[in-house]
Order: structure tokens, then C-alpha cells, then sequence
């Protein structure tokens, strides 16, 4: 008998849901881009760091990451312990086993606060995580002195 990876035996079970495109809540709220880059449509003020854009960045993202783990036959999954004492945004999952953890944060700067998840789940899963990355809208890629990557969404590609 071949032992489980499953490190997680007390997961949460609601899904995250995300937009199929997120262009079309822009449609339907009548959003262009001027609105979403200067925060205002029509005088009704758009908060640029609040829920709005943060849900529409994470809903691009994964729309990205799923796109690309089908081309390469990987799964993409959220992570969120019971209670949501942790939670990882993406789990890519080869067909092997292997993870890559991706935490997406609106904005440019990374502190250690956005890093406490990824580095939870690198202790608990060892050799089986690959990477750990946060996504965020900087413009430089880089490797944090903790090992987790940092890459801009603008850099996402196949």
C-alpha cells in the first residue's frame, strides 16, 4: 500500500468562484478604463484598492493560470483549511502530485504579512511543493530572501 499525499485531511469543501471573463463585470457595470484607472464612473466613485478590483485582478489571474495548467494537464484548486486559519489562493497540481502555490495580491509591494500562507504550506508539503509565488501588479520579477517568488501578473505567460 502506497502511502497518501494528502496533507490535508480537514480541508474546507465551499469552492472559490471566480468570473468566466472578467471584461464582462466591466460591461454590465458600464466600467471603461479611465473609470478603473482614475476610481471614478459618471461621479460614482470606484474604490481602486477595495473588493471591486481586487476580485476582478484575482479573477484575470486564475482565469490566466487555468488556461496555461490545461495546456500542461494540471489541475488548478484553491486552498482553505476549516476554520480559514490558512489559505492559498491557486494550487496548480500535476498530474504527479507536485504543487505550485500562487497567493495574488493587489498592488506592488510584498511584505512578510502576504508570505505566511505560502511558507505554511511549504513547511507542511517539503520536496512535493515546487514553488511558491505571490502574483501581484508590480513590474519586476524577483526571488524573496524567504525563497518565495515574486512575479508580476503582466509577466504570466505559457
Amino acid at each position: 500500500m502506497v502511502p497518501s499525499k494528502n496533507y490535508f485531511s480537514r480541508l474546507a469543501h465551499p469552492e472559490k468562484h471566480h468570473l468566466a471573463d472578467p471584461a464582462l463585470v466591466t460591461a454590465l457595470l458600464g466600467l471603461d478604463e479611465a473609470a478603473l484607472l482614475e476610481g471614478e464612473s459618471g461621479g460614482v466613485p470606484i474604490p481602486r484598492d477595495g473588493a471591486l478590483l481586487g476580485h476582478l485582478f484575482g479573477s484575470l489571474v486564475t482565469q490566466s493560470v487555468r488556461v496555461y495548467a490545461q495546456a500542461a494537464e494540471a489541475s488548478v484548486k484553491h486552498l482553505r483549511t476549516k476554520g480559514g486559519r490558512h489559505e492559498v489562493d491557486l494550487i496548480v497540481e500535476r498530474g504527479d502530485g507536485l504543487v505550485l502555490a500562487m497567493e495574488l495580491k493587489l498592488g506592488r509591494d510584498v511584505s512578510d504579512d502576504h508570505t505566511t500562507h505560502l511558507r505554511w504550506l511549504r513547511e507542511r508539503m517539503g520536496e512535493d511543493l515546487l514553488d511558491a509565488v505571490i502574483i501581484n501588479t508590480g513590474s519586476t520579477a524577483y526571488r524573496r530572501p524567504d525563497g518565495i517568488g515574486v512575479i508580476p501578473a503582466a509577466l504570466l505567460g505559457p
